[in-house]
């Protein structure tokens, strides 16, 4: 079987030529010509960014990617879907708003922006999983899957529960409604270290099940009957204090997350972009940003999402740790995404999309100029 192509330019911009024309560039070395868009409709998938966060992709990359589906005759829309969490971005409304603040519009990214499981997070399809180990069907957000052709657009980063963060969770995570990211996140609850627990209640406040209580010893206890699994009482606690007491919960995260990814890419075309700058430790739905944990790379593409993820992997650990950051003088040849969440397994991630089809972690690198 022929290696998966992955196509790659760096940051690098000599003068009178600018990074979104490599990215223009690339698009085209890697095929995204091959494509019909004629007539089309035309999904990019992408995170707007929790307002407070400054590391999420920057507007114009997303125009870049929406006139070149135009010059090609297709009509694109920005979408995502609504978070399961609290925060600026669970609902329809404050979604847009969210995204609006920070910087898409149609001005600046020359198409609409269309939350895709609706106002509530309810408006949802379920989708057959081909293949599917853990789960028959997802419920993918309705403007997804109207859509003829997919395009993801992903910043890569390290993720608190997953490991990493790129095509795959883009797709698989961020494609699925309200009720569907439930499903894929109810296979652990958090528990708390007291010993760890400070009482800051930092981990309250991004609770949307109001699961987390203080005792009058002002250490925190989760009620496993309200909690959800999000994690992101985990990614909100700065004392290691919160932790997923099953190993394998993550792992199941991770499989499922593959699985909804497989759901929205069956059967039409569909094309990846990840962008590994400011690599930061957390998700986009941080309402922050922690200090980037390796020096900028470039920008990555391919037809095959597992590649592209694999590809962008090697590359965030070949790189050396930036001191100031999480990794701090962690810095060597070891997985730089073990030692930032080392009760994660991100290899669960590629060795599932393999095994049930969705693309291979096996891939040739083409560099572009």
């Amino acid at each position: 079987m022929a290696k998966a192509k992955v196509f790659f330019t760096d940051m690098r911009c000599p003068t009178g030529t600018s990074l979104l024309q490599k990215l223009d560039r690339l698009m085209l070395k890697a095929g995204i010509e091959n494509i019909d868009f004629t007539k089309k409709y035309v999904a990019v998938k992408i995170h707007f960014g929790e307002p407070g966060n400054l590391s999420f992709l920057r507007p114009n990359f997303a125009k870049t990617v929406a006139d070149r589906v135009k010059a090609s005759g297709g009509v694109p829309f920005l979408t995502d879907c609504n978070t399961l969490y609290v925060g600026r971005r669970n609902n329809g409304p404050a979604h847009l708003d969210a995204a609006n603040e920070n910087g898409y519009s149609p001005l600046t990214t020359g198409c609409q922006i269309i939350i895709a499981d609706g106002i509530k997070g309810t408006d949802d399809i379920e989708t057959p999983v081909p293949g599917g180990v853990l789960l028959k069907s997802a419920l993918i957000g309705r403007a997804i899957m109207d859509a003829d052709i997919f395009i993801s657009l992903n910043h890569f980063k390290g993720h608190e529960l997953t490991g990493f963060g790129g095509a795959i969770k883009n797709i698989g995570m961020g494609s699925g409604s309200r009720a569907g990211k439930m499903v894929m996140h109810s296979d652990g609850k958090p528990v708390v270290k007291s010993k760890y627990c400070t009482g800051c209640r930092s981990c309250a406040k991004y609770c949307a099940q109001q699961a987390i209580s203080f005792g009058e010893d002002k250490k925190a206890r989760i009620d496993h009957n309200r909690c959800a699994g999000c994690g992101r009482c985990i990614g909100a606690c700065n004392h290691n204090a919160i932790v997923n007491p099953t190993a394998a919960a993550n792992d199941d995260l991770n499989r499922k997350m593959v699985e909804y990814a497989k759901a929205v890419l069956h059967g039409r075309p569909n094309f990846h972009i990840n962008i590994v700058n400011q690599v930061s430790p957390y998700c986009d739905c941080h309402g922050e940003n922690d200090a980037a944990v390796v020096p900028d790379i470039g920008i990555f593409a391919s037809f095959d999402p597992v590649a592209l993820d694999k590809a962008c992997i090697d590359a965030v650990n070949a790189a050396p740790g930036m001191c100031g950051s999480i990794l701090g003088d962690k810095i060597g040849n070891e997985d730089h995404f073990s030692i930032i969440h080392p009760a994660t397994d991100w290899r669960s991630q590629i060795a599932h999309a393999e095994t049930i089809g969705l693309g291979s972690g096996d891939y040739e690198l083409a560099i572009v100029k």
